[in-house]
């Protein structure tokens, strides 16, 4: 049993490892349901005057 959990925890600390050197910002703090994590709603005029 001792060496599932030794396992688990190696393989654990590996990914949180190559986690972090692949795309750094890893955020372990759960569900997020604020406002600043959506994305900003695109300008009417945004698109028109692109064309």
């Amino acid at each position: 049993m001792w060496k599932l959990l030794l396992g688990f925890v190696i393989f654990a600390a590996v990914a949180l490892v190559v986690l972090k050197k692949a795309g750094g910002d890893i955020d372990l703090g759960g569900e997020k349901h604020g406002v600043e994590t959506h994305a900003e709603p695109a300008k009417p005029g945004a698109s028109a005057a692109s064309h």
